[in-house]
């Protein structure tokens, strides 16, 4: 049997299809999530001392991919055309042929790309999760089902927070899409030193702050630490990125980057509420999961 040639409707199909592609692409880049045309961020600066950093590692594993996705298409396309099967030609070709030097080339530059980007993001990582300097401000954050609690440890204060339900139908919003008043807010001083301790109360969750651009595991029985500087006041959006049950989408909180005074009269607040203290591990769900259950036992 012989291969039918496309019709003209079979062509403009396929040109719709890649229209309507390449459009579903251009929209994407419009998303209000991304305040620089096609790269995240805000351009009245960087939100963290770490956010160009990743925002270049970012960048360059997309040129590295792009790079390698070309190359791939390019030749693959090459083999199409110089390879298709020329009129009147009716044999089998060659089945096995070696080329040594092709075989080496092949295997060596993944081998080199591979460890190139190994390379950069080991440098990277171990910058992003240093945790070696001194903290001005240190915070424990306990993830729970379905919500979180804030100790504010330098301060001798806590803040504690509910789920949110019917969250499709909220209106408004404090700052970033996806804040609002009902959910439970984090206060950060600006240009200062902030050390997470990140502890979880019954499942595994995910501390994110995606205007931060980075996020970090909550596994119980384990207290896991990320420093970070916020270098532009505002208020953002904070979720649990590990799917952690029924109401996961509900487990949300706000950011609020402030100045130093009005971060103080926060906790001012907080203590004359007489939220003073720590929400400790005596809440957890499962106590078998505490260290210091772990300790009794032995």
């Amino acid at each position: 049997m012989r291969s039918q040639k496309p019709t003209n409707i079979t062509r403009k199909r396929g040109l719709l299809l890649a229209a309507a592609g390449l459009l579903a692409m251009t929209l994407s880049g419009c998303s209000p999530e991304a305040k620089r045309g096609w790269f995240p961020g805000y351009e009245d600066g960087p939100v963290t001392n770490m956010t160009d950093r990743i925002t270049h590692f970012w960048q360059g594993t997309w040129i590295t991919a792009l790079i390698v996705g070309a190359l791939v298409w390019g030749l693959t396309i090459w083999c199409i055309v110089a390879y298709r099967k020329k009129k009147g030609d009716n044999q089998l070709p060659v089945q096995t042929r070696y080329h040594m030097p092709l075989e080496i080339l092949y295997t060596l530059v993944p081998i080199v790309m591979v460890g190139v980007i190994f390379f950069y993001t080991a440098r990277d990582m171990a910058v992003i999760r240093d945790t070696s300097a001194t903290p001005d401000v240190q915070i424990e954050v306990y993830g729970k089902q379905w919500s979180w609690d804030f100790n504010y440890l330098s301060d001798d204060v806590y803040d504690t927070g509910q789920h949110a339900t019917n969250v499709g139908e909220l209106e408004g919003s404090l700052g970033d899409r996806g804040t609002h008043e009902s959910f439970p807010t984090l206060y950060l001083p600006v240009n200062e030193t902030v050390e997470f301790k990140l502890v979880s109360r019954d499942v595994n969750h995910s501390f994110w702050i995606p205007a931060f651009l980075d996020k970090m595991d909550m596994i119980p029985g384990r207290t896991n630490t990320w420093q970070v500087m916020p270098l532009r006041e505002g208020v953002y959006a904070g979720k649990c990125a590990e799917l952690c049950g029924e109401f996961h989408s509900g487990m949300l909180f706000n950011v609020k980057v402030v100045d130093r005074a009005e971060y103080d009269a926060h906790m001012a607040e907080l203590s004359a509420k007489g939220q003073t203290g720590r929400l400790g591990e005596d809440l957890n769900r499962y106590q078998m999961y505490s260290p210091s259950a772990e300790g009794s036992e032995n």
